[in-house]
């Protein structure tokens, strides 16, 4: 179970330019950053953060091929083997009029598999309630989160001296 007295020292800033400046001044002085929080995705946060690009596409791809080879056998078994029955002229195995079905199949089987395996990834689940440090992190603010328990008092001095040093417009502790 998660441990529920997490503490975090976050500071809010008011331009991403500005955030963007902080996050590399964050990554200057090896501060540990826990999270950074935007109300819209801010191109090159990723790479600043040192995030790996996302292997999600592997999984959309593994489960396209299962969709696409599903599709192509199930109709040549039931078209040849179950229910062979001739119409249009054509014959039992006519590989041409699977392809629609085929290709319905794979985007079906992908797109499902990437969404269970990005809510299964992210811990994301009916029910579950994520802690929100500020509201208005999902409008107009943007954040970078600490997490204090783990700092001691002089460190988290430290973050706080970061915070004013890059313009943070908030400095707030949060137990979540």
């Amino acid at each position: 179970m998660e441990n529920q007295n997490k503490s975090v020292l976050f500071g809010l800033y008011n331009d991403e330019e500005v955030l963007m400046s902080a996050i590399q001044q964050a990554n200057e002085k090896h501060l540990d950053i826990m999270e950074v929080f935007t109300p819209f995705p801010v191109h090159g946060v990723d790479e600043l953060l040192g995030f790996k690009e996302s292997r999600l596409h592997i999984v959309g791809f593994i489960f396209g091929a299962i969709g696409c080879s599903f599709a192509f056998l199930f109709m040549t078994w039931v078209f040849t083997a179950d229910w062979p029955i001739i119409f249009g002229g054509k014959p039992y195995f006519s590989a041409p009029a699977f392809i629609p079905i085929t290709f319905e199949l794979t985007v079906l089987f992908a797109s499902i598999a990437m969404v269970v395996t990005f809510y299964a990834i992210c811990g994301l689940w009916p029910g579950k309630v994520n802690p929100t440090l500020d509201d208005r992190i999902t409008d107009d603010k943007f954040c970078i989160a600490f997490d204090a328990n783990a700092h001691s008092e002089e460190e988290l001095n430290a973050i706080k001296l970061f915070f004013s040093e890059t313009n943070a417009e908030e400095v707030h502790t949060k137990d979540i």
